[in-house]
């Protein structure tokens, strides 16, 4: 998944997020398979565990089964058609979740190999905070970071000064 391009900056912001509001005690439930940051939680002392693959489009059942009291969602949203159906099905009082945020300079991200590895929404923050509310969440901290290469050009620059990903600790109204 992250050959050659292991994305330190972005794993350190999100567990520095992540450990300002859950504690170790409290039990995550990872959407998504089991990846390199949900050894990095695990190694952080977090209990986790993740769903298995199926589609969350269609078939909830582990989000709506899992004993947890926290769900994560690190740059999962933007790969389903519905995240509305995804986010009101949680059980959990507690969200932690990322989005890789639109980019004005760029068109959403679809890879031409791997058919999962596309973006159907590519959010602005007010539109996640929009959806947020409406499935029955409060943002009570939110968090915005760059994600700058080493490449040259007009793209990589704005990648300096423009926002790439935002991160929302909320609770359930």
């Amino acid at each position: 998944m992250y050959e050659n391009t292991f994305p330190n900056k972005r794993f350190k912001h999100t567990i520095q997020f992540l450990k300002k509001h859950i504690s170790n005690s409290e039990t995550i439930l990872d959407l998504g398979v089991e990846n390199p940051f949900s050894e990095i939680m695990k190694a952080h002392g977090y209990s986790v565990i993740n769903t298995k693959g199926e589609d969350l489009d269609v078939d909830v059942s582990t989000i709506e089964n899992a004993p947890t009291d926290v769900v994560t969602a690190f740059e999962i949203f933007e790969h389903l058609l519905s995240p509305f159906t995804v986010l009101k099905s949680i059980k959990s009082n507690k969200l932690v979740a990322s989005v890789p945020l639109k980019l004005w300079f760029s068109s959403a991200y679809r890879s031409k190999t791997d058919m999962l590895d596309r973006h159907y929404h590519e959010f602005e923050d007010w539109q996640f905070d929009w959806l947020l509310e409406k499935t029955g969440w409060k943002i009570i901290d939110s968090q915005k970071w760059t994600n700058p290469t080493k490449k040259f050009g007009i793209r990589p620059i704005l990648r300096w000064f423009t926002p790439r990903y935002y991160i929302v600790y909320a609770e359930r109204v």
